[in-house]
């Protein structure tokens, strides 16, 4: 019972009734006036509150910028009863471009960054509608929206905005309510238009309707219930459209998220679920590059940060890992960040290791971070879970009611107009009767009265005749009258047509999407990758391309374009090739691709496997990386023979020399699985070296040339294949100061051999010159080895698919050459200049490679 204490009655109520009873009215309260979007314009009560005062203050995009703290005591003023400072909060990122991926506020001034810097105060800061906003307002004079009562009942505002663009989807939203939360991703406009036309264009074929509910309906892949959450969804108005296109056919244009800071997003089975359920979790990545430095150094650089990644922080916290040497291998980190974007500078030491650094930055960083969607929107002023289609559909449901109002209000208004021109037109052809009527009438009201009763004209018509100017009763005047009738006679049959077929409003609804998109659409931000994150491996970026291998005695590896070189004339100079130390030379020089499995086998008769894509791709000049940053080689090992396998290969051996002449033969499966601490492939005799490794096929022919200028060639039958772990037998007998330079297999027994000499000396000489012989012999001669020549460097078979000759120098020169400029030679003479080298220079590796793009298998020469 209520009780009067003198400042006011105090009604006793249960207090846990009245607990319930408060934090019911709280949170709904929270749900549905501040926290979640409205399905049909995708803003929350302050944001339309904010876009719908600006509009009436006049400020679209058009207009001149008005101080922010204006736009804010207006919309507290009319609308918004609550601080100053949310609502300034809500337009300030109504105007970021990393915020929001169609901004619908266009600010001037400091309106934050993506470094978390707070926006100057609102006393500074100007604002105006963007032009995308201009398409949320469009038609909110002609009736298409309900309004009510403001908080103080002194102006009225619109529950809804009548929106011509899926903003929901658009521009995402993010807030907390009380017991649920809503955090869907932006979109871009063209997909997101091309989805609509495609629901538009696949209607559902048929619905069944009992009792105001949709009991079953179709979703392209078999009957389901429509349900949202836990209850059955109900459809007030069965002329409402529903699209038979399922998740499936609509991620076919939506691919998925478009966030403003671009970066990239993976699974596209998550977010196909994500989309399907209205809830899942988006896995995203920065985009970060590895360059290299004038130094021969590299460094990541990072454009582009997940959404909602504050780049001060995230510069921080790797800060924060290096200091704590969870992260090695950074020696500095700046931000070079400007007007024209984002840049992130990492840079690394000598012997960091790129693609692990940036691997463990993604792992330990926002670098990739997990965007988690839960789309909950408010529909018919009621909460639920979204998904994709529902939202898209919803949108479609809006439009249907925005255009039928607009069109209602249109034909009234074209009825009215109608009305008042057949008054006049009754006028101007009765001209003389009417003068006459109003002439004799006492006074306006006598006038009107006289008017409706002799003319039986409406109180409307009389009226307008009153009012109408005497220029109007010129014979062109009429004209024009009669004109205007006719026009809107014509849009009055338009409309009534319009509104009598549902079918022709979804038509306007696609015009009026397309005419949107032509206008606003831009291009994706966000790259779309269809793996998991955690199943997507480094080779799947890698484009399977044409790439030169460079190796050096001083054990430095690196791979570069072939672009980087240009074919010149026998005899040229060459252009610089590599920055090497002065006492480093150049070893191996071959073309492979990218995606080859690329085999190192040591002087010490181990064998290592990396993939090519792995050395890293650098310039013409520079040094390259060290190779045991890429495999496990010992202090003083080092690789005197690399090959390529592709997938594809018959290969059935793996041709081994050494060079003091030896040879061995093993099966190729023996190297299918190398640890990364490599395998023995050959036991050396003291003193030995393994120089060179040929994948053979059984059935090839062999030959050897040593230092000195003695060669042999012998079949490869006549070596029997052994074990990895087992010593070779004699390829060829040789003194005691010569070595062996070169082995090679015989494919055509047409080709030519190639000879390279240290002074830049070389010929071709026809294979067939060499006969068969049996392995172990002393050989014939190669080339006449003189002073002039000097000794021999390397000898490559020239087979039909290759035409260029690519030498290096012990000082980092390298030549390209075409191979007809190299003459055929017999086999005992010296050769031509292919090469000019300095005083004291010598050639140091050569190999024979195709300008279109082919490959060779064997291995390139051994070091001097």
């Amino acid at each position: 019972m209520a009780e009067d204490t003198g400042i006011g009655r105090i009604q006793p109520a249960p207090i846990i009734e009245e607990m319930q009873r408060s934090y019911l009215d709280y949170a709904m309260s929270v749900i549905v006036s501040r926290a979640l979007p409205d399905v049909r314009d995708g803003l929350k009560p302050v944001q339309r509150r904010i876009v719908y005062a600006m509009h009436q203050q006049g400020l679209h995009h058009a207009a001149r910028y008005q101080k922010s703290a204006a736009v804010v005591g207006e919309v507290m003023k009319n609308f918004h009863p609550h601080g100053d400072s949310s609502i300034y909060d809500a337009m300030v990122r109504m105007a970021q471009d990393f915020s929001m991926r169609y901004p619908l506020v266009d600010g001037q001034g400091n309106f934050g960054s993506v470094d978390g810097d707070s926006p100057a105060a609102m006393r500074y800061t100007e604002a105006r509608l963007s032009a995308v906003s201009d398409e949320l307002l469009r038609d909110i004079n002609k009736e298409t929206v309900d309004f009510i009562d403001n908080y103080s009942g002194t102006a009225q505002e619109p529950i809804w905005l009548p929106s011509l663009i899926p903003n929901l989807l658009l521009n995402g939203a993010a807030g907390i309510a009380v017991g649920m939360a809503t955090q869907i991703p932006p979109h871009n406009l063209g997909e997101i238009s091309d989805a609509l036309i495609y629901m538009i264009e696949h209607p559902f074929k048929e619905k069944v309707v009992k009792e105001g509910k949709v009991s079953k309906v179709s979703d392209g892949e078999g009957e389901i219930e429509a349900k949202l959450g836990q209850t059955t969804e109900t459809f007030r108005d069965p002329n409402l459209f529903y699209s038979e296109a399922s998740v499936e056919e609509l991620m076919k244009f939506i691919k998925g998220p478009d966030f403003p800071t671009g970066a990239s997003i993976y699974d596209a089975t998550e977010i196909q679920a994500a989309y399907a359920t209205g809830k899942g979790r988006i896995v995203m990545r920065a985009k970060a590059e590895i360059e290299e430095t004038k130094g021969g150094r590299f460094d990541i650089i990072v454009t582009e940060l997940p959404y909602q990644v504050n780049k001060a922080v995230l510069i921080a916290k790797i800060a924060d890992l290096v200091k704590e040497k969870k992260i090695e291998g950074i020696s500095d980190l700046r931000d070079e960040s400007d007007r024209r974007g984002m840049r992130i500078v990492v840079e690394l030491k000598r012997d960091g290791k790129p693609q692990s650094i940036l691997n463990n930055l993604y792992k330990h960083t926002a670098m990739q971070s997990v965007f988690n969607v839960n789309m909950v929107a408010l529909s018919d002023g009621a909460p639920g879970l979204m998904t994709l289609k529902r939202i898209l559909e919803e949108f479609i449901h809006h439009r249907q009611v925005v255009v039928r109002r607009r069109s209602e209000f249109e034909l009234a208004q074209y009825k009215a107009r109608e009305h008042i021109l057949e008054g006049l037109k009754i006028a101007v052809d009765n001209i003389d009767e009417v003068i006459d009527t109003i002439r004799k009438s006492k006074d306006s009201d006598a006038a009107r009265e006289n008017l409706m009763k002799k003319f039986k004209l409406s109180e409307i018509q009389a009226v307008a005749i009153l009012d109408m100017q005497l220029r109007r009763l010129a014979a062109l005047e009429r004209q024009k009258i009669e004109d205007e009738l006719k026009l809107v006679r014509q849009m009055i049959a338009y409309l009534e047509d319009l509104l009598a077929h549902p079918e022709k409003i979804l038509k306007v609804i696609k015009e009026e999407i397309l005419k949107v998109k032509d206008k606003y659409a831009d291009d994706r931000r966000t790259r779309v990758y269809k793996q998991k994150v955690g199943e997507f491996s480094e080779e799947d970026l890698v484009a399977d391309e044409v790439t030169i291998v460079t190796v050096t005695e001083g054990g430095y590896v690196k791979r570069q374009s072939p672009m980087s070189f240009r074919t010149q004339n026998r005899g040229g100079k060459g252009v610089s090739g590599i920055t090497t130390k002065e006492e480093d030379a150049v070893s191996h020089i071959f073309y492979t691709k990218t995606l080859d499995n690329l085999l190192f086998f040591t002087d010490r008769g181990r064998a290592f496997q990396i993939k090519v894509w792995e050395i890293p791709e650098v310039s013409r000049i520079a040094k390259g990386q060290a190779i045991v940053n890429l495999i496990n080689v010992e202090q003083g090992e080092k690789v005197t023979a690399i090959l390529t396998l592709r997938s594809k290969d018959t290969v059935k051996f793996l041709f081994m020399g050494t060079k003091m002449g030896n040879v061995k033969k093993t099966p190729v499966e023996e190297y299918a699985n190398i640890r990364k601490n490599g395998l023995i492939s050959i036991k050396l005799d003291s003193g030995d070296t393994l120089s060179w490794v040929v994948p053979t096929t059984g059935k090839d022919d062999m030959i050897i040339v040593s230092r000195k200028g003695q060669s042999i060639r012998f079949g490869e039958h006549l070596v029997r294949p052994t074990h990895r772990d087992t010593s070779g037998v004699r390829g060829i007998s040789l003194s005691k100061t010569d070595e062996v330079v070169s082995m090679n297999k015989v494919e055509d027994p047409n080709s030519d051999l190639l000879v390279v000499m240290e002074n830049g000396l070389g010929k071709k000489t026809k294979i067939n010159a060499w006969k068969r012989q049996g392995r172990g012999g002393s050989g014939i001669k190669a080339a006449q080895v003189t002073d002039k020549t000097g000794e021999i460097v390397t000898a490559e078979i020239i087979d039909k698919d290759v035409d260029t000759l690519v030498m290096t120098s012990n000082k980092g020169q390298l030549i390209k050459l075409n191979l007809k400029d190299v003459p055929t030679l017999q086999r005992q003479t010296q050769g031509v200049i292919l090469m000019r080298v300095r005083a004291g220079e010598k050639v140091a590796a050569a190999t024979v490679v195709s300008s279109k793009d082919k490959t060779s298998d064997a291995s390139s020469s051994t070091q001097e």
